[in-house]
């Protein structure tokens, strides 16, 4: 997908948009621009878009809220731009869906990485789904439609969720790190925090857990990681 591929760009700063437009352009991928919310939203329901790249403070309608309009409908792989020292930017970008987050300031090599990224896996997982159903009692993954039901009703997954509980449920009791989560999700851990991977837990256990608080599915294993239940016998 990297090369042919469509990203919207999010952000009211001119300066900005012709810094990140340029390096995107060279490396052949289209790019859509947006300088405000209301904009952003127009343009993603004109035309099919594979990857947002989205400011949080934009005028009219700011980067949290257009995220979280997206993922009404959605499931396009989102990265958010935040600012240097905003955790609960981050966290809220997290909680309402987004993917990833870059941290301004940032390299153009960091960006690149990133976006490539994020491409490569989504191009991956599109070209190359994994064979076969997965069932674990009520909850059944498709990873040729990236669907997921829960007792026969589609949840909704974002892009890192679904790539997250496909993982750990592929190899059930195995225990898996942050660390290499962030690996089987992107391809590397470069400039990722690992602790993102817990608020994407988090929203898995809320979508698919009969109660959250005592998971049936996702086990956290202190100190380590995450692992999926055992197989049935």
């Amino acid at each position: 997908m990297a090369g042919d591929a469509t990203i919207m760009l999010v952000d009211d700063e001119e300066s900005i948009q012709k810094l990140l437009t340029y390096p995107l352009e060279r490396e052949g991928y289209t790019v859509v621009q947006a300088r405000d919310g209301e904009e952003a939203l127009r343009r993603f329901a004109e035309q099919p878009i594979d990857l947002v790249v989205l400011d949080i403070m934009l005028p009219r309608v700011d980067g949290l809220e257009v995220c979280r309009r997206l993922r009404t409908g959605s499931a396009v792989p989102i990265i958010m731009l935040t600012a240097r020292d905003d955790e609960v930017d981050k966290v809220l970008g997290l909680e309402l869906g987004a993917d990833d987050y870059i941290t301004k300031p940032f390299s153009i090599r960091e960006f690149r990485s990133r976006i490539r990224a994020v491409l490569r896996r989504a191009g991956l997982r599109a070209d190359h789904p994994a064979d076969g159903t997965i069932e674990a009692d009520a909850i059944v993954i498709d990873p040729a439609k990236r669907a997921v039901t829960v007792d026969g009703d589609r949840v909704q997954l974002t892009y890192v969720e679904f790539e997250v509980l496909h993982t750990l449920a592929s190899h059930p009791g195995r225990v898996y790190s942050r660390q290499a989560l962030l690996e089987a999700v992107w391809g590397d851990s470069a400039y990722r925090e690992p602790r993102t991977i817990d608020v994407h837990i988090r929203h898995l256990r809320e979508k698919i857990e009969p109660d959250p608080r005592e998971p049936a599915y996702i086990f956290t294993v202190r100190g380590v990681g995450y692992r999926f239940r055992d197989a049935s016998p």
